[in-house]
């Protein structure tokens, strides 16, 4: 049973997770009645919830029927990978180079773009708090264990997209990256184990961004969208090295 307190969105956030771990398959139908029984609360929040999650792209309105599980399709998941690419490439663009002018370092009133923003905002514990998502992240990439891994993953891309300071920016990535991992989640179902498939280049990232290391960041990204790629088969495939 669901603590009433907060029905609308632990009930989102639960079946958010199924539909990530693929346990709701693309392309169930189901009806809020089935939800509200599933989870033994009322209709209305249940309605709300599912309302919530078709806005997010991961459900279907089905007329007068409820409610479909979103198919992504592969032209769908190449799409939003580069959506991606080129929002991230835009704010690593700007981010200021340790080795260059003062202007645009830490503490530096005058710095106006995202990624100095974002530069600025690195404090330890903030730093700390990423490091800690990317460690969680990257061991479970290791062990294999993906909706372990999906969790951790989702919060670390979450947290660090935050020090953006730009909520639209940061809603719009994190939207992205939950809707990759639906589509990915039912490529690396069909492996034998995803071990040995999952990017695990969170911390080299961490490190890069604190830094201030633009080229760096942008070869860990590049490393990223090749394994997003040659997980639906497009490009090399991943080595052990840098998982995705």
């Amino acid at each position: 049973m669901i603590k009433r307190s907060t029905l609308r969105s632990q009930v989102a956030t639960a079946l958010r997770d199924e539909i990530l771990a693929g346990r709701l398959a693309t392309g169930r139908d189901f009806t809020v009645k089935e939800i509200a029984e599933q989870y033994g609360v009322s209709a209305t929040p249940v309605r709300e919830a599912l309302v919530d999650l078709a806005a997010q792209g991961l459900l279907d309105v089905e007329q007068h029927r409820g409610f479909r599980v979103h198919e992504f399709t592969l032209a769908d998941y190449l799409a939003m990978c580069e959506a991606q690419q080129l929002v991230v490439d835009g704010v690593f663009q700007g981010l200021p180079n340790p080795a260059g002018p003062a202007e645009g370092r830490r503490g530096d009133a005058r710095c106006e773009t995202v990624a100095e923003r974002a530069f600025q905002a690195l404090r330890p514990e903030v730093v700390t708090s990423v490091r800690r998502r990317a460690v969680a992240a990257e061991r479970a990439a290791r062990s294999g264990d993906l909706d372990v891994l999906i969790a951790y993953d989702l919060r670390f891309w979450r947290e660090l997209s935050g020090l953006l300071g730009n909520a639209y920016v940061c809603d719009f990535l994190d939207r992205l990256r939950i809707q990759c991992w639906v589509y990915a989640v039912s490529v690396l179902r069909t492996l034998p184990t995803p071990r040995g498939h999952l990017w695990s280049g969170h911390n080299a990232l961490v490190d890069a961004v604190e830094s201030g290391d633009a080229a760096s960041a942008r070869e860990v990204m590049a490393s990223y969208n090749s394994h997003a790629l040659a997980l639906v088969g497009i490009g090399a495939g991943p080595d052990e090295g840098t998982e995705r």
